[in-house]
């Protein structure tokens, strides 16, 4: 069974860092695009960051530019975002995602669980 467990999330002060981290059981997603989106209270679900399959393109929603990076490790089964500069709007859960091998496009067929990230003002 292909999970993806998300950790990492807390509640910290506005303008400090959080890392989060997303690790794959199951199976390697070594060839797979995979994605960051959140979640606030009360909006709906929405796309943060992503990097393609081959790893050589990353995208980010204007928001977060400049202050969140999204990563893989070499061995490629474990997805990071670092989030720096935080602020009060990016409290939200949040949570990985990754496509089947070998697509940039299209839906996201795998997804943790979620965690929370709490920045207070």
């Amino acid at each position: 069974q292909v999970q993806l467990v998300e950790s990492g999330g807390g509640l910290v002060q506005a303008g400090g860092s959080l890392r989060l981290s997303c690790a794959a059981s199951g199976r390697t997603f070594r060839n797979n695009a995979m994605g960051w989106f959140r979640q606030a209270p009360g909006k709906e679900r929405e796309f943060v960051a992503n990097i393609t399959w081959s790893g050589r393109d990353t995208y980010y929603v204007d928001s977060v530019k400049g202050r969140f990076t999204i990563s893989k490790d070499n061995a490629e089964t474990t997805l990071y975002l670092q989030m720096n500069s935080l602020k009060p709007e990016d409290t939200a859960v949040y949570y990985c995602a990754a496509k089947k091998a070998y697509v940039d496009y299209g839906a996201y067929d795998y997804w943790g669980q979620g965690a929370q990230v709490t920045v207070s003002s």
